[in-house]
């Protein structure tokens, strides 16, 4: 019992990514109709905003500690933190210390931003072109991104901590009435999971209960219409990539102390992404998070060692098998509506 409870909370980990990445994916393609490649250089990008704000916080200044001698008996030079200079040693480090929560705020307007810059200067000129010539330019422009992240923070993975008030982990074992300690589970991964569940939450509450959000879904299923209405639903079509950049940016963001980033992120999820959102439905939002959750907890429960000795390799290819199973039966995916990419 405790090793299923384990996979299950190890597969809500990961589908949590899954449905954050494939959601945003979703949104684009359901109000743009376009197929982002670069949707998982958007989520690399949020995971280097907050090592972005660490290393912000973390410029130090050179200066003399009388208290602190060293072998000689002279004063030791140590390097102080602007922050605790400004803010006080406890302020300063606790702002330090927290610097991945407080790179959310870091992180939206920045991706809102580069989600605008994005969709005005490269993927409104593929609106009308084939999926394929949508692929190989966003592809293209992942790659891109990829390398100028690698130029400025280099190959290696760089570590970020979550802050040390979450450092530990929860016994589900104690907390469940079995013995101690069978069941451990870090704290920040069941953060992630509470994060990502709000943000899936806010997003579909946003489309649901705002003219905005309203307006945008109908423009999602007849997009003249809503156009001879007077409404500008370009501009609105291009909020809701901002939107969707902004979702995959703090996707990242809160994902970096479980996987310290690098440069290759973004790639690592977008295959996998893309898998999800077929599964769930090309342009399904529901489809897209039940997908995510869905395979994220089968993947979890095909790493078991047990399984994993009578089906060497299985970890590897369960979501793709997964979902050749489900497109054999359901074209469309769990949720797909008719008429999406059937042209």
């Amino acid at each position: 019992m405790d090793a299923i409870l384990l996979q299950i909370l190890n597969g809500l980990d990961k589908g949590s990514a899954y449905a954050l990445i494939a959601l945003g994916l979703t949104l684009i393609f359901g109000t743009l109709g376009v197929v982002n490649f670069a949707h998982g250089a958007l989520f690399m990008i949020g995971a280097f905003c907050a090592v972005t704000l660490q290393r912000i916080f973390t410029i130090s200044r050179t200066t003399v500690d009388e208290s602190r001698t060293d072998f000689l008996g002279n004063p030791m030079e140590v390097d102080t933190p602007y922050l605790e200079i400004w803010f006080g040693p406890e302020f300063g480090a606790a702002l330090i210390d927290w610097s991945v929560p407080l790179a959310i705020l870091f992180a939206i307007p920045v991706m809102l931003l580069i989600g605008w810059i994005m969709e005005r200067g490269l993927i409104k000129h593929f609106y009308k072109r084939p999926h394929a010539d949508q692929i190989l330019v966003t592809f293209g422009l992942a790659i891109v991104l990829q390398e100028i992240i690698k130029y400025f923070y280099g190959a290696n993975p760089i570590p970020t901590p979550a802050p040390s008030a979450f450092a530990g982990s929860f016994d589900f074992g104690a907390a469940l009435g079995f013995d101690p300690m069978t069941i451990i589970y870090p704290y920040w991964r069941l953060i992630y999971f509470a994060f990502a569940g709000l943000v899936i939450a806010g997003v579909f509450c946003f489309l649901q209960f705002t003219t905005f959000g309203m307006v945008v879904r109908a423009g999602m299923a007849d997009r003249e219409t809503v156009g001879l209405l007077g409404i500008n639903i370009d501009k609105r079509f291009t909020i809701m990539f901002g939107i969707a950049a902004a979702v995959a940016g703090l996707a990242g963001v809160m994902y970096t102390p479980i996987n310290s980033p690098n440069y290759h992120m973004g790639m690592d999820f977008l295959v996998l992404s893309f898998v999800v959102v077929v599964v769930g439905g090309m342009g399904s939002l529901p489809g897209a998070v039940l997908a995510g959750f869905l395979l994220g907890i089968l993947e979890s429960f095909a790493s078991m060692n047990e399984i994993k000795s009578i089906i060497p390799g299985i970890d590897q290819i369960i979501i793709y098998l997964i979902a050749i199973v489900i497109l054999l039966t359901r074209p469309r995916g769990l949720m797909g509506r008719k008429g999406v990419m059937e042209d």
